[in-house]
């Protein structure tokens, strides 16, 4: 009796330590460092189509991926520290969502993979050798933001036809500031147009900034890339509709807050490819030989409402063009 309940109590013991056994067998899940000099309020959009891209790619967080989020809110000092911790976590790829970021992720020489997106052209900015052959260990998807700076003001032109003097709003601590000035100063004299550059690092700064509008007498408004500005669309369109400014910004949100106009490329789409770029770098694929993807979709989004508040009249054939118009 003795010997069989030994050997009972033997078998039963194995047999519970199986998926013990089992589950320390199991490779551990990959990690997704999600780098962004943004914050979680005001990208929580983006990461829905981040997370849709890698889910069309077979990956679902917490089931067989795992994403680890490093918010800089608009501090662009703590992102070296950010990719310094990734690093030592040996995440399998970096998801470098924004400019800053993605910069940040490629000074640090790391050999792991980076997928980025970027506001302004990678090749200009030093991320990669060329869009169609990237190199190295970085790829991502540009969405073309400066190539749309001649549409953009073309378009507030249609709207504001007698505005000759325009105020760009800029953050000076945002790496892309020199490009997107440069490129908006070159497309404003094409056209006959002044425009008065208007620096804003801070909140406080940016209220400053639209004083100064009033005082420089310009008739429109255009919002760089950054954010600083795209965490806080509610602030800029009540500043603008206080200083019934017309203004263009880039992004949808901007105009869903009461903002007039905004023409870009889809951010949720573009966060949507990356999703699906480190999807397939995670199955083995090299970032290196995966060309930079552009834009696939655009939208130009027009507020009626804020419209009318201003008094302007929207020319049919930018109404005919619009993606979307909100009553």
């Amino acid at each position: 009796m003795r010997r069989r309940e030994f050997i009972k109590a033997l078998v039963g013991s194995t047999a519970a330590a199986w998926p013990l056994a089992t589950r320390a067998q199991q490779p551990a899940m990959p990690v997704i460092g999600f780098l962004s000099s943004g914050s979680p309020e005001a990208f929580r959009h983006l990461v829905s189509g981040f997370q849709q891209g890698l889910k069309e790619a077979g990956y679902v967080d917490g089931q067989n991926v795992v994403i680890e989020y490093h918010w800089a809110d608009g501090q662009y000092d703590r992102l070296t520290g950010m990719v310094a911790d990734l690093i030592r976590r040996s995440v399998n790829v970096i998801a470098a969502t924004t400019t800053p970021a993605a910069l940040a992720a490629e000074a640090s020489k790391t050999t792991i993979p980076i997928i980025f997106a970027t506001a302004g052209d990678p090749v200009r900015l030093g991320l990669v050798a060329s869009l169609n052959r990237p190199g190295r260990n970085i790829t991502g998807i540009s969405q073309v933001s400066s190539e749309l700076v001649p549409k953009r003001l073309g378009l507030l032109h249609d709207l504001v036809p007698t505005a000759t003097t325009i105020g760009l709003l800029v953050n000076p601590k945002d790496p892309r500031s020199k490009t997107q000035i440069r490129d908006m100063q070159d497309a404003a004299r094409a056209i006959g147009m002044q425009i008065h550059v208007l620096n804003a690092s801070t909140e406080g700064e940016i209220s400053s900034a639209f004083a100064r509008l009033a005082e420089l007498h310009a008739g429109a408004l255009i919002v760089g890339t950054g954010e600083l500005f795209n965490s806080r669309p509610e602030l800029l369109a009540s500043l603008a509709a206080r200083q019934r400014i017309p203004a263009i910004y880039q992004n949808r949100e901007f105009v869903a807050a009461g903002g007039l106009i905004s023409y870009g490329s889809s951010r949720i789409d573009s966060y949507r490819q990356v999703g699906v770029y480190v999807g397939r770098v995670l199955k083995g694929e090299k970032p290196g030989d995966l060309p930079v993807a552009r834009p696939t979709k655009f939208e130009l989004v027009i507020n009626l409402k804020t419209a009318k508040a201003l008094g302007l009249t929207i020319p049919s054939g930018v109404i005919a063009i619009a993606d979307e118009a909100i009553e």
